[in-house]
Formats: C-alpha cells, sequence, structure tokens
C-alpha cells in the first residue's frame, strides 16, 4: 500500500504550526521531537535546541509531517495543500483559522464545481485550498 504523506519546512515556526493545524483540522499530534531532546542536542546553539526537527500530526487515517529546517528553508511554493470537506459550517471555521494573520488569495465562495471554494495561505507561508463539495 502506497500513501502520499505531506511534509513541510518551517524556519523556527513548526510547532506553533501543527498546533494549529491540529486544533483547526481536529487531529492530533501524535509525535514532536526538537533538536535539543537528540543527544547531540546540546552541542547545538542555544537558539536551536527548541526548533522542531520531527513531528506528525494525525488526522483522521492521513499524517501530516513536518519539521524546522533552518539550514535548507525555502518559502514554500509550487504547491498547495488541499482540503475537501462536505460541510460548509466546517469549511468556514477551517478557513477562517487558517485565514488569521494570513493572506487570502480567494475568499471561500460558490464556485461553478462546488458550494465554497477559497484559497489562503497561512501566517507561516503554507499555501491551502479548502474546497467544499455539495452534501452526499
Amino acid at each position: 500500500m502506497l500513501k502520499l504523506t505531506p511534509y513541510l519546512s518551517f524556519d523556527g515556526q513548526c510547532e506553533e504550526a501543527f498546533k494549529l493545524y491540529e486544533r483547526c483540522l481536529g487531529g492530533k499530534i501524535a509525535f514532536m521531537a526538537k533538536y535539543g531532546d537528540a543527544p547531540e542536542g546540546q552541542q547545538l546553539p542555544a537558539e536551536s535546541r527548541n526548533r522542531v526537527y520531527h513531528v506528525t500530526l494525525n488526522v483522521g487515517d492521513q499524517v501530516l509531517q513536518g519539521a524546522d529546517a533552518p539550514a535548507h528553508y525555502q518559502k514554500p511554493q509550487g504547491f498547495s495543500l488541499a482540503l475537501h470537506l462536505n460541510d460548509t459550517v466546517e469549511a468556514n471555521r477551517i478557513f477562517n483559522a487558517l485565514s488569521e494573520n494570513g493572506t487570502v488569495q480567494m475568499p471561500l465562495q460558490e464556485t461553478s464545481w462546488a458550494p465554497l471554494f477559497g484559497m489562503v495561505t497561512d501566517r507561516f507561508g503554507t499555501p491551502w485550498m479548502i474546497n467544499c463539495d455539495k452534501p452526499a
């Protein structure tokens, strides 16, 4: 069985981002480790020890992972995380949470293919597309 798992990179905001994603996506952080927790972590500069070297967020049977990657961090580009829902109230709640201090590229609105669709880049730089299908 093959399972795709998005892996997001951050420049020091990974823990804060994943706590937001845990809250707004209704998931559970299953694992989070910081550079300072590793055996060689105490040899790192103090400002690096509290950065996340790996986090796993379980959302139902799906997984989102990430880390702070300051040495090779690049602003996300060329992709979006797409969320598909069939509940307009939940779509609005998630979109609003991700929009807080972020940048809305397309407000959540009715389109020719969906009751609600919108695009936002959250305050951590992660691009999202929220698509709310018609209820089953």
